[in-house]
């Protein structure tokens, strides 16, 4: 079980309209809920193909594929993706696994964006495979950028489950470069806090 499973899904947790209204909430209250979508934006021209991992109820990717992206969303909680599915029937929400994906069936892609908290609430043990499944995805310079809380204030846990060494770690034996990083979904710069967003490159092996 997923530690999102654990400790926010299933019975008594969030479920996807529940999800979905809490964003619908802070977007009424003038609160900007794309900031996530508008920086994969920057980084890939409009065109680009897209993986949202862990995409909830598809805020990212339903936002990009409006404004010209091509856009796929995989998620294990099958009631983010009935809300996903109504919101935009058009894009191809997968139930899956992040930690065993089929680059074959999926096919490669320019951009994977894994907002949200993905990689800390992913089941405990599989961080790095998680890691490997989404570059392996990736076109060589593709771009991995995931955004994710490095102290239980910025997360629904008790204590992180990793570091961004461990993260910096995986993605190098994965491929991946580290280009940038960023406190928020807006570049503000990282000097040393409790969230982090950091934009890894897949270079040629």
């Amino acid at each position: 079980m997923s530690r999102w499973q654990d400790t926010c899904g299933g019975p008594g947790g969030r479920n996807g309209e529940d999800y979905q209204r809490h964003f619908e909430r802070l977007a009424a209250t003038g609160k900007d809920t794309h900031g996530e979508a508008r920086l994969c934006a920057e980084l890939v021209a409009p065109g680009a193909r897209v993986l949202d991992a862990g995409c909830g109820t598809g805020r990212v990717a339903i936002w990009l594929q409006e404004h010209g992206y091509h856009c796929v969303g995989v998620d294990l909680d099958e009631s983010m993706l009935d809300v996903a599915r109504r919101r935009a029937p058009e894009l191809n929400w997968i139930h899956g696994d992040l930690a065993d994906l089929d680059a074959a069936s999926l096919g490669t892609f320019d951009l994977v964006v894994a907002a949200g908290n993905v990689i800390p609430l992913v089941a405990s043990g599989t961080e790095q495979q998680v890691v490997e499944c989404l570059a392996s995805v990736l076109k060589h310079g593709g771009i991995l950028v995931a955004g994710f809380g490095l102290d239980a204030a910025h997360l629904p846990l008790d204590d992180a489950p990793l570091t961004l060494d461990d993260y910096d770690g995986w993605c190098e034996s994965s491929g991946l470069r580290l280009e940038h990083r960023f406190a928020t979904w807006h570049r503000d710069p990282y000097v040393d806090g409790g969230y982090a967003v950091s934009v890894h490159r897949r270079f040629a092996t």
